[in-house]
């Protein structure tokens, strides 16, 4: 591995074991085509998306990478009216992330962040590490550690 990520050295301080992944050389932009590059199911990679609510807060919700967050159902498991997905340009200032490399471990800020049901029934879920091009592995009570995650019908 190149270099250590926040996200690594966040989940090390903890001691959260982790596996570490690198997919630069591969091409791998969307989300599909990162656990493709991981040779991983597509249902085990989490993606990481901010959003803002009516009542003008912000939420992370982490989703499989080949599915679509359900603004509805966000907003429920928030108990917001509604959520919106933030502007990207509003992502790096708001999260000290850039799009395509945000992880719910180290952002500038903590939000209330929830995760995808279905997080619960793999051993380890892959997310960002903080940086485009790394994804870490690890069990979900390993991303509990670092942030506190609630589990939800996202999708």
């Amino acid at each position: 591995m190149p270099e250590k990520t926040n996200v690594m050295r966040t989940l090390d301080r903890l001691h959260v074991p982790y596996a570490e992944h690198c997919y630069l050389d591969t091409g791998a932009i969307s989300g599909t085509d990162v656990a493709a590059a991981l040779g991983e199911d597509p249902a085990r990679v989490f993606k990481t998306l901010v959003t803002v609510g009516k009542s003008k807060k912000y939420y992370v919700f982490m989703i499989p990478v080949a599915e679509e967050l359900n603004l509805k159902k966000a907003a429920a498991a928030a108990g917001e009216k509604a959520v919106e997905m933030i502007k990207a340009k509003e992502l790096l200032p708001l999260t000290g992330y850039v799009h395509g490399g945000c992880s719910p471990i180290g952002m500038k800020k903590p939000f209330r962040t929830f995760i995808h049901t279905t997080a619960g029934t793999f051993d380890r879920i892959f997310f960002s590490a903080g940086k485009i091009g790394y994804q870490v592995e690890c069990p979900l009570d390993g991303l509990r550690k670092a942030v506190p995650v609630e589990s939800a019908d996202l999708v």
